[in-house]
């Protein structure tokens, strides 16, 4: 477990703003944490802000408790459990500054951002609503674990470049908000909370002074007096808007904490080395690890057996298997190898016996698990079965090559004989092939 979460924090008005429509919360005995921006003007934002901040930590309070008396660490339900009450929590804070502006004529049509971080059990669970963001320094490296809910984030997705997007739309101009709307749709996210990762929670009045990737903003994370130090960083560029940062640190574990620390970067390593997997962002490798399940066999152990139906793909995140048909080895599978994917979409019976040949550590995305998580996600799905098409699809050209009568024979097949080694990315893909 966890010896505590240091958490600092700082907002600042700004250098063309005349009141602060930035609120910020930190609650560590409850392990919560949030910023949130408003809007509305004639001091509704400010307290659009205030009574979100204010609603999502009465919910939190009463739903889950204090932190500290859940330390060990989260099974899967309630895991899932913290998820919902955070998103329930947006929602009720939703409920609240809809109806204010309802009220009051002064506060009508007010409005406010909303990121929300909880962190208890060696889980983190976020909630977002709107522009301001959540980021993650892990391991060196910096990573938006929120998206932006604007017209310009959106403009992004669908191919324009930034330069673009900002000539289309003003930079604030919101898609989703809590509180114009009756209802609100919630971003959530479920991740391993490690020692040494620094988390970000900031109104655009900071990031807004970083370019798309965020360069720069790693560095600033590190020493001590951040908050105070980003705030300052922020001013010194022009304060446009009002700045809000709250830095969280989660401090060493006991000795167990390195094997999990291990554990979990071994997870995400042969996530992202998975052609299956190869196109998503950070963020999405986190929500797919968060619906893997752990199975540790030891040597000699059978996986899987030829003519049995499963509906798991399997993934080796430690170990080595043997892949035999008929008793006949067909390939051994060592660290980052996948099998089982197409189980993933029929219940066919499997072609092979899958035997471990050494203590070795798999990582099971289950049928039942991965359906909701593409409901959820739809951008996920879209990315994972288009690799999963042309990985096929590359299989099925090397099995017909095989199967291609010698030279001069009809074939009643044109191929050329050469295979295309890459696999090119869908078209809202950020990322392209190498030249």
């Amino acid at each position: 477990m966890f010896v505590k979460i240091r958490a600092e924090a700082s907002s600042d008005v700004g250098q063309r703003r005349d009141h602060n429509e930035d609120n910020y919360l930190v609650d560590d005995e409850h392990g919560l944490f949030i910023v949130c921006d408003g809007m509305g003007g004639h001091a509704a934002g400010e307290v659009a802000s205030a009574l979100a901040a204010k609603t999502i930590q009465e919910a939190v309070r009463r739903e889950l408790g204090a932190a500290e008396a859940h330390d060990e660490p989260l099974d899967p339900w309630r895991a899932a459990h913290v998820v919902e009450v955070l998103r329930r929590a947006v929602e009720a804070a939703n409920t609240a500054v809809h109806r204010l502006g309802q009220r009051d004529p002064k506060a009508r049509g007010a409005g406010t951002t909303c990121t929300v971080l909880s962190i208890r059990g060696q889980r983190g669970v976020l909630a977002h609503v709107g522009d301001s963001r959540l980021y993650l320094r892990r391991a060196g490296q910096l990573h938006q674990l929120t998206m932006d809910h604007s017209f310009v984030a959106d403009a992004m997705m669908r191919g324009y470049t930034l330069e673009q997007a900002l000539e289309a739309f003003p930079s604030n101009l919101l898609m989703r908000a809590v509180g114009p709307l009756e209802r609100v749709q919630v971003d959530t996210l479920e991740f391993d909370v490690l020692p040494g990762d620094v988390y970000l929670l900031c109104s655009d009045g900071l990031h807004g002074y970083f370019d798309h990737e965020s360069t720069g903003l790693a560095e600033l994370l590190e020493g001590e007096d951040v908050a105070e130090r980003l705030v300052s960083f922020a001013n010194e560029r022009g304060g446009e808007d009002n700045i809000t940062a709250v830095v969280v640190r989660p401090e060493a574990e006991d000795a167990a904490g390195e094997e999990r620390l291990s554990r979990v970067y071994e997870d995400l390593s042969a996530l992202s080395a998975m052609e299956l997997f190869g196109e998503l962002e950070y963020p999405e490798l986190l929500e797919v690890a968060s619906t893997l399940r752990t199975e540790e066999l030891e040597e000699g152990v059978t996986v899987l057996s030829e003519g049995e139906a499963s509906k798991a793909l399997y993934i080796i995140a430690s170990g080595r298997v043997s892949v035999e048909r008929s008793g006949s080895r067909l390939t051994t599978l060592s660290s980052g190898s996948h099998f089982g994917e197409m189980a993933l979409l029929t219940n066919r019976p499997r072609t092979a016996t899958v035997k471990t040949l050494e203590p070795t550590r798999l990582l099971v995305l289950d049928q039942d698990a991965v359906y909701p998580l593409f409901q959820t996600n739809p951008v996920i799905g879209v990315k994972f079965l288009w690799r999963l098409g042309q990985v096929q699809s590359l299989r099925l050209d090397e099995a017909t090559l095989l199967l291609r009568p010698p030279s001069g024979e009809e074939s009643g097949l044109d191929f050329s004989g050469e295979r295309t080694q890459r696999l090119f990315p869908p078209p809202f893909s950020k990322r392209r092939p190498e030249e």
